[in-house]
C-alpha cells in the first residue's frame, strides 16, 4: 500500500508478504523525496528464512535492513544510482537435539555500498507488456562490521530489450549475470521462477538436494538466479550465474479485438511461449574441476566415494504458460520442460506471482 502527496513529491509505501508457511514473512517500508533533481529514498527491510548451514544443521535467521540511496537522472532514459545498507543478521540453530539446542547465535552486522548505472527508455502497452530496451550494470561492496575477515564483492547486469512484432504482440529477451567474490562470496541457486508458490512440495520440491553445494567456500548469503524453468532451485549453484530468457507475449483477447476490453481479466490474459538456457558456477570458467555439483559423495560407514558425476554444465528449458489479473494480483502459469545433459527432463508446473522474468 502507498500514498503520495498532491503534487508527488513524496511517497510511502508499505508492504507485507505472507509466506505460505506462515513463518517467512517480510515486510516493508519506504520513503522517497522526489521533490528536486536528486532522488532520495530510506527503506526499511525485515524478512526471515530457514536454511540449512551444513549438512544438518537448520537455522532460522531474523535479518533486518536498512538501506538509503540517492539518484541522479543524467536524461530522460539514462540515471546514476548509489546506495549505502546496514544489515543485522540473526541465525538461531534449531534444536533436533542437544548439541543444536546448545549451539550459539550465530549473528553477522554487514555494512556495504552499491553503484548503478540504469537506462529506461521502454514504453508501457500493458499489464506486462512493454516495447524499447532497458538495462542496468552495478557493482556492490559489502564488509562485516563484527568480523574483520569476512568481505564480499559483487558485479553484475541485467540487459532487456522488448520488440513489438505486431500491436500487442510482443518478444521479450532478457540476459542476465552475475560474479562475487571475496572472503565470503554469494551463492547462487539457478533454477525455477521467482516467487513460485509450490502447492505440490513433496512430489515436486522446490530445492534440488541432490546437485551438492560446497560448504567449504565460506558462503555469506544465497540468492537465486531465474528464471530457468524446467527445474527445482539447485539444478547449478555457484558464485557467479549466466541465464538467458526468451518469451513471446501475446494478450490473445486484447489483440484481436484490436482495442483495450472493458473486463482487467479478459484484458491482461496472455498466452506465453518461452525458452531459458543458463548456467551457475564457481571458478574461472562453468567447465572448471572445482564446481561442486560436478561430484556425487556417497558415504557409507567409514568409507567416503567421490564420482564423477558428469554433468553438463549449461542447463536450459522450454514450454508455454498463461498469465491473468486475478483479484489485482499479476498470475503466472508455466508448464516447463528441463533439457539436461542432451535429456529432456519430464514436466513441471510453476505457479507464481511476479511481474516481467
Amino acid at each position: 500500500m502507498g500514498a503520495n502527496d498532491l503534487f508527488e513529491d513524496y511517497r510511502l509505501v508499505g508492504g507485507v508478504r505472507f509466506a505460505t508457511d506462515f513463518d517467512s514473512n517480510e515486510y516493508l517500508l519506504s520513503f522517497e523525496n522526489l521533490k528536486h533533481q536528486l532522488d532520495k529514498q530510506l527503506v526499511f527491510h525485515r524478512q526471515v528464512f530457514k536454511n540449512y548451514i551444513d549438512y544438518y544443521n537448520e537455522v532460522k535467521t531474523y535479518t533486518h535492513e536498512l538501506l538509503a540511496s540517492v539518484k541522479y537522472p543524467l536524461s530522460q532514459t539514462l540515471a546514476l544510482k548509489g546506495t549505502a545498507s546496514f544489515r543485522h543478521d540473526n541465525s538461531v540453530y534449531l534444536s533436533k537435539d542437544i548439541g543444536s539446542l546448545n549451539q550459539p547465535n550465530l549473528l553477522k552486522v554487514w555494512g556495504g555500498l552499491k553503484g548503478e548505472v540504469i537506462f529506461d527508455n521502454t514504453r508501457k502497452l500493458g499489464t506486462n507488456l512493454y516495447s524499447g530496451m532497458r538495462w542496468k550494470v552495478f557493482g556492490e561492496a559489502y564488509r562485516q562490521i563484527n568480523e574483520a575477515k569476512s568481505d564480499l564483492f559483487v558485479v553484475g547486469g541485467d540487459f532487456r530489450y522488448y520488440l513489438r512484432i505486431h500491436r500487442t504482440l510482443i518478444w521479450a529477451n532478457r540476459i542476465a549475470g552475475s560474479g562475487s567474490f571475496g572472503r565470503s562470496p554469494l551463492i547462487y541457486y539457478l533454477g525455477s521462477v521467482d516467487n513460485w508458490i509450490n502447492l505440490n512440495q513433496s512430489d515436486n520440491p522446490t530445492f534440488n538436494e541432490s546437485v551438492d553445494i560446497d560448504y567449504s567456500r565460506n558462503y555469506a548469503y544465497q540468492a537465486l538466479s531465474t528464471n530457468l524453468r524446467g527445474f527445482s532451485q539447485n539444478i547449478r549453484n555457484g558464485s557467479n550465474f549466466l541465464v538467458f530468457n526468451t518469451e513471446l507475449r501475446w494478450p490473445i483477447f486484447r489483440y484481436l479485438a484490436g482495442h483495450p476490453l472493458g473486463s482487467g481479466f479478459l484484458n491482461n490474459f496472455q498466452v506465453v511461449g518461452f525458452a531459458d538456457i543458463g548456467t551457475a558456477w564457481t571458478g574461472l570458467h562453468p567447465f572448471d574441476d572445482e564446481n561442486a555439483w560436478n561430484t556425487e559423495v556417497i558415504q557409507n560407514g567409514p568409507m567416503t566415494i567421490t564420482i564423477d558425476a558428469n554433468r553438463e554444465p549449461i542447463v536450459a528449458g522450454y514450454g508455454f504458460g498463461l498469465r491473468a489479473q486475478l483479484l489485482g494480483y499479476f498470475i503466472r502459469f508455466d508448464w516447463a520442460w528441463g533439457v539436461e545433459n542432451m535429456e529432456v527432463q519430464p514436466r513441471m508446473f510453476y505457479l507464481s506471482l511476479s511481474l516481467d522474468f
